[in-house]
Parts: C-alpha cells; structure tokens; sequence
C-alpha cells in the first residue's frame, strides 16, 4: 500500500469521527457550513484514492477538497475566532479539532507530498463562490442565518458583503494556485 493510500485512511478515519461529532450536534443543518461541505468532500475524495486509486477524477476531487480545508483552517483561524470565536471549540476539541485543524493538515500533506496533482485551479474557487452566492441568497430571503458572520446579508451593508466576497474568493484563488505550485 503507498503512502498516498495510508494517508487518505487516516483522513478518513479522522473524518468519519468528526462526521459522527457533528451530525450528532447539528443532524443535517451541517450541510449549510462550508465547514462540513468540504469535510464531507475530504471523506468522499480519500475513501475514493484508497478504493480506486488516481484516476484524475479522484485526483480533481483530492484537490479541490484540500484547498477547501486549508480555506476553512484559514477562515477560522484568521476571521472567527479573532472575531470572537472560542479557540477551544473552534480548534482543539470536539469536531472543530478534527475538521478545522488535523483533517486539512493531513489531507494537504498528502495531496502535496504523496499524491498525483490536479491543474484545475478554478475548479475550488466556483465551488466557493457557488457556495457563498447560495448562503447570501438564503440569508437575503430568511431562510438561513449564516452560518457565518460574513453572509449575514441582513446584518451589514451591502458593500461589506460585496468586500467579504471579493476577500473570500481572493483567498481561495490564493489557495487554489498556491496549492498547484506547492504540489508542482
């Protein structure tokens, strides 16, 4: 088995515990955090390198959800808990542990060191910014309140939201291309 292989097992393993933390909290309202989405896409991506291999699909897979968990490490060390979030909650324990911290490491270092690379830098910035427009949306009509300080449309004027977004996906071009040179 090579490296790439036991590293996605441990991703796996690793999600498997933070999944089971957080739909225990939360049911299926984990699925309106990017947070989970792109946990979920880490679990669905590393169950399928170690199933059948790297295919560029799975490799396309791999890479986008590593850039989305280095965007939600970033997003959380660097916007929610200057913000105000508990640094504990958010990223020593429970699921914030597993999903804001080990899960992106690991599952970066092997996309970086041990697997096959993908060229598709625009592939994790539509995502996010298919995302984001879908949380503005659903914050503007009531539905959804966030999850997340920066979509709460109703909170804050328009030009902040126009700015968090440019910022938001600013940042994951960053990622998506750094990512790419990193892993060559």
């Amino acid at each position: 088995m090579n490296a790439a292989r036991i590293l996605c097992i441990i991703v796996l393993l690793l999600e498997v515990r933070g999944l089971s933390l957080s739909i225990a909290n939360r049911k299926w309202k984990i699925l309106i955090f990017y947070t989970q989405l792109s946990n979920l896409a880490a679990a669905v991506s590393a169950l399928l390198l170690v199933l059948l291999g790297e295919p560029a699909w799975v490799t396309a897979l791999r890479y986008l959800s590593t850039c989305m968990l280095i965007m939600t490490f970033l997003v959380t060390a660097c916007v929610l808990v200057p913000m105000g979030g508990d640094p504990k909650t958010l990223l020593w324990s429970g699921s914030g542990l597993y999903h804001h911290v080990l899960c992106p490491i690991i599952s970066s270092a092997s996309y970086i060191f041990a697997e096959r690379h993908s060229g598709m830098i625009w592939l994790p910035v539509l995502v996010t910014l298919v995302y984001g427009l879908m949380m503005l949306y659903l914050n503007g009509i009531g539905k959804v309140d966030g999850p997340y300080p920066f979509f709460r449309v109703r909170n804050q004027s328009a030009g902040a939201t126009v700015l968090w977004m440019v910022v938001l996906i600013a940042v994951m071009t960053g990622i998506s291309a750094g990512v790419r040179a990193i892993a060559g």
